[in-house]
């Protein structure tokens, strides 16, 4: 089974601080939901950044789909494969209202308007959030940021998520939304979570990463459910 994304003996320390990472290996094969846990400062985040080349670590290496990734050239289309929904909705929307930011990926990719409109409206559809559409988005709770980030993530139809916390400050009927929609969608993940019982939820393997490396801790739910693709290929 060819791995989807594998960091090999990732080493990875911020200035004047001691390596989070070291010597850090995790893979992610087909079908895969990885949930990766750990305490607040383990370096979960910074692996999830590494893995799409936003962050550049000192040792170690980095193959994604097939393909060692080194230079930020060799990242462009990792990052147009994989997407990262990061722990922080403010970080990721910026454009005036959820359909804008929802069509920015698909538009930058080199879509067509018509096209991407129904990309849109799409997604939106089967995220249900179609009443969001012409809404603020800085206007928006926090877990209507959450959702309308997946959503912006899941409209540039990546083969791989890489979610980082994504239940946070969530009230309990959106966390059971979110993960209903998790385990419909077919997309590989790898799965930054503090969440117990989303993670036994979501999880079809969860490791730990503790003084800089990953630890097995047994396997979360089996059977996967593959749904119908919300985000187009092609």
């Amino acid at each position: 089974m060819a791995l989807l994304l594998e960091a090999q003996g990732v080493v990875f320390g911020y200035p004047s601080q001691p390596a989070v990472l070291d010597g850090a290996d995790l893979a992610l094969g087909p079908g895969e939901r990885v949930c990766l846990e750990g305490a607040n400062g383990a370096g979960k985040s910074t692996l999830l950044q590494i893995l799409v080349g936003l962050l550049v670590p000192q040792a170690g290496t980095v193959v994604a789909f097939g393909r060692e990734r080194r230079a930020e050239r060799d990242f462009y289309e990792v990052r147009r494969r994989a997407g990262l929904v990061f722990q922080d909705p403010d970080d990721q929307l910026f454009c005036p209202t959820v359909a804008e930011d929802v069509a920015f990926g698909p538009l930058n990719m080199g879509r067509s308007r018509a096209e991407v409109a129904d990309i849109v409206q799409c997604t939106l559809d089967e995220l249900n959030l179609t009443h969001l559409r012409d809404r603020v988005t800085h206007k928006l709770s926090g877990g209507e940021k959450r959702l309308v980030t997946l959503a912006a993530v899941l409209a540039m139809a990546p083969d791989v998520l890489l979610l980082d916390e994504p239940t946070n400050a969530l009230d309990e009927p959106t966390r059971e939304r979110l993960t209903a929609i998790l385990t419909t969608l077919p997309q590989a993940m790898i799965i930054v979570s503090h969440d117990p019982l989303f993670r036994r939820a979501v999880a079809t393997r969860s490791v730990r990463l503790e003084r800089g490396r990953i630890q097995p801790i047994g396997e979360g739910q089996r059977g996967i459910t593959h749904g119908p693709r919300l985000a187009r290929k092609g």
